[in-house]
């Protein structure tokens, strides 16, 4: 049975007080996610610390913990753990701070965030997939797919979809599935962006890591130019994609060439922001978190950038013309 709010409040000071033997201690709000755990800072005594409340009923801790330390194992800066009850869904973790990436990056430094990201994510990319690891299939590809159909398309836009649009959106999934499969296969975090890296002084330091899959090498490059919260120009991230490209290769990992990458980029990218403005839809309407599906209109645009430069995903650029953005126009929406 759930626990309710004050006595998962109460359990979790509680709980901090004894790992910090500090009985004094107390805990403010360090940061929200857009999943069920929260973040907590620790104050009263020498040098803050950050508490991890993962309620066990809603999201349990263990992948996190697990993930953490196949990532730390591989040489990837992540939060080290200074304590944690995983049955309860509590963990101390070290305080890095109260700026992500998305807080400090800016034209003049991103050149040189972004090579510190690519460096620990090419040490994330080199560690091998677990036999049991899940795999970025054709299965939870589509699945995230349909998130957009269901969710943005029609619970944020209220549309409902007739045999043609659901027919052309079927081709282009069928197209970006297939060229998912076909690129090769590495460790993805799946949302490798700057909100989820923190600047230290040995990092970044990687967090949000407990969905990671073993699937297509161009996802999480492509997820760290092409931010869900944060918008460059075009030049500027083809310039980063070559230079990550040149660096992997040189690493030793599966790219293939820069030309195919590029293109394989651009379609797992689509099928990223296709995803996440569902995603973002669902925030809005099922867990009442509005405030993501602001950040749509860089999706759309993202889209638009793409989609002219391959004809074969021109069903999709002509249900964005016919349907959605009359959509937006006429309604109450983003």
């Amino acid at each position: 049975m759930p626990m309710n709010e004050d006595l998962r409040s109460h359990a979790r000071l509680e709980w901090a007080r004894a790992a910090l033997a500090d009985p004094q201690a107390e805990l403010v709000r360090a940061s929200t996610d857009a999943g069920f755990r929260s973040y907590w800072r620790s104050s009263g005594h020498d040098g803050s610390r950050i508490v991890m409340d993962s309620p066990p009923d809603k999201e349990d801790v263990r992948p996190w913990l697990r993930m953490r330390e196949l990532l730390e194992r591989g040489g990837v800066r992540v939060p080290q753990v200074l304590a944690q009850d995983a049955d309860a869904g509590f963990l101390l973790l070290e305080d890095l701070g109260v700026d992500t990436y998305l807080q400090v990056i800016d034209a003049g430094n991103a050149d040189a965030l972004f090579d510190a990201a690519v460096t620990q994510l090419l040490k994330l990319q080199a560690i091998p997939c677990p036999d049991d690891f899940p795999i970025y299939d054709e299965a939870m590809l589509a699945r995230e797919l349909r998130l957009f159909d269901e969710w943005f398309l029609g619970r944020e836009l209220g549309l409902t979809l007739d045999r043609e649009t659901l027919e052309s959106l079927e081709l282009v999934y069928r197209r970006l599935i297939d060229a998912a499969l076909a690129q090769p296969r590495v460790l993805v975090h799946r949302d490798f962006m700057p909100r989820n890296l923190m600047p230290t002084n040995d990092g970044p330091a990687v967090l949000d890591f407990q969905d990671a899959v073993c699937g297509p090498i161009a996802y999480d490059a492509l997820s760290l130019f092409k931010d869900a919260f944060l918008g460059w120009p075009q030049d500027r991230v083809d310039g980063w994609i070559a230079r990550y490209h040149a660096r992997a290769k040189e690493a030793g990992l599966p790219v293939p060439e820069l030309v195919q990458f590029k293109r394989d980029a651009d379609w797992i990218g689509v099928q990223r922001h296709l995803k996440v403005l569902g995603i973002f839809s669902r925030l809005k309407h099922r867990d009442s978190k509005p405030k993501y599906i602001a950040d749509a209109p860089r999706f759309l645009d993202y889209l638009d950038d793409v989609l002219p430069q391959y004809p074969e995903l021109t069903p999709l650029a002509d249900v964005l013309d016919r349907l959605v953005r009359p959509a937006l126009h006429t309604g109450d929406h983003i």
